[in-house]
């Protein structure tokens, strides 16, 4: 599942890219008869593919950590995991407190 999203947000980027790349190469011809069609076309892909080569690195659209198949059962969670939820909550417990007696001032 996440080859598929890596794959659909890495075309995408690449297709965006591509298309950039022609609109941006065309719009240096002063008439449309003075176009260099090869040019458009080679700078065009060659954008398309370092696109693709660079969203190897990672895309922000997929995480790496990005998985549909994992679930966390009440076994799975840990003593420290616990109390960190209890820090969480005092905290913010303690601005809600914060807000509401300043509310009052």
């Amino acid at each position: 599942m996440k080859e598929r999203k890596w794959i659909e947000a890495a075309g995408i980027r690449a297709m965006k890219t591509l298309a950039q790349t022609a609109v941006a190469t065309i719009g240096t011809a002063a008439v449309l008869e003075a176009v260099d069609w090869r040019m458009v076309l080679s700078a065009s892909v060659l954008s398309a593919i370092l696109s693709l080569l660079t969203s190897i690195a990672g895309l922000p659209e997929v995480q790496p950590n990005d998985r549909d198949d994992i679930e966390l059962k009440a076994d799975d969670v840990t003593p420290e995991m616990e109390r960190k939820a209890a820090e969480i909550a005092a905290q913010a417990d303690d601005e809600g407190e914060l807000k509401e007696g300043a509310k009052n001032e």
